[in-house]
């Protein structure tokens, strides 16, 4: 008995020195790099038409973490909504040469919105920086032309912010769970938006990437397949607010009791464009209102949402 007590207990150490030894290498390693492979891109023209579109997207998606108070610019700032992921400090992405993006090439801002790595480093960028494997051509051209274009947000400045200190569970999550994304191998076209449901979904999954948030947890998003991510658009994900109040983003299936079942066309356009809720508190920050979307986009969104599955899940507003 007590040779098999002894034999249990060298294993159980074995156990805890490999576990230790697992930890302290994903510590040490830190967010892992890769190969860099930029493909050729052709040139993007700058038109009025694509800058004007770009910011369009631009100011819902990238927004609200690159954009700095301070400075009026995207500068980037300490992103305190997601406490888990660590001490996360987005990146300043003007068109400063040295501190923003102003010496990167169509090609290479092109590979790293698609694939998350860094054209320079190799480095990954970690799971909340989106990365938008699914977006049109179209519209990622309308992005990089918009970020090369003459406007005050994107003009050169040298604020640099404090290093990013991701935390373990980061490091862990791009060593074991997120990788890389492989860059396109055909051409991304437009969604038909004479299909209101094609439409719809192209917002909310691959353009805007509603469901990030809006499922139950940032750890297990599925951005391969996001229909596969847990609680998918049932809501759940916990973030922090401008004031440190902890948030509950709110399930936006069709469910009657829980959901946005029983919200009509209209009600809806108004939350999502006005941050105005049915019967309930306005909208608070880290979610803010899209009012750059047509009334025939957000529309779109919600025939959408109408389709996908109900979950039951009761948020509290008052979290």
């Amino acid at each position: 008995m007590k040779k098999l007590l002894k034999i249990i207990g060298y294993l159980v150490l074995l156990v805890i020195v490999v576990i230790g030894g697992f930890a302290a290498f994903i510590s040490i390693r830190g967010v892992p790099s890769y190969d860099v492979n930029v493909p050729q891109v052709a040139k993007i023209e700058v038109t009025p038409e694509r800058v004007a579109h770009g910011k369009k997207i631009a100011s819902m998606l990238c927004n609200n973490c690159h954009f700095n108070s301070a400075t009026g610019k995207f500068t980037g700032r300490e992103m305190t909504e997601v406490p888990e992921f660590g001490k996360i400090v987005s990146r300043n992405i003007t068109q400063d040469p040295e501190i923003g993006i102003g010496k990167w090439s169509d090609a290479q801002l092109t590979y790293f919105i698609r694939t998350g790595i860094n054209p320079f480093t190799g480095k990954y960028s970690p799971p909340y920086m989106p990365k938008l494997m699914h977006i049109s051509d179209e519209d990622l051209n309308s992005i990089i032309a918009f970020l090369h274009s003459d406007d005050p947000l994107v003009q050169a400045d040298k604020t640099e912010g404090p290093v990013s200190e991701p935390s373990f569970l980061t490091k862990f999550l791009c060593l074991v769970a997120f990788k890389p994304f492989p860059f396109p191998e055909k051409p991304i076209p437009n969604p038909d938006t004479t299909n209101q449901l094609e439409w719809g979904k192209y917002l909310a999954l691959y353009q805007l990437e509603c469901f990030a948030c809006h499922s139950a947890d940032f750890k297990k998003m599925n951005v391969f397949e996001p229909e596969k991510s847990l609680g998918f658009f049932g809501g759940g994900n916990v973030m922090r607010n401008d004031h440190g109040e902890m948030i509950t983003t709110l399930n936006l299936t069709p469910d009657e009791e829980t959901g946005i079942g029983k919200w009509t066309e209209e009600e809806f356009v108004k939350a999502v464009k006005f941050g105005i809720v049915p019967n309930g508190p306005a909208l608070r920050n880290p979610m803010v209102p899209f009012a750059q979307l047509t009334d025939e986009e957000a529309k779109a969104i919600y025939a959408y949402l109408r389709t996908v599955p109900k979950i039951k899940h009761a948020i509290s507003r008052g979290l």
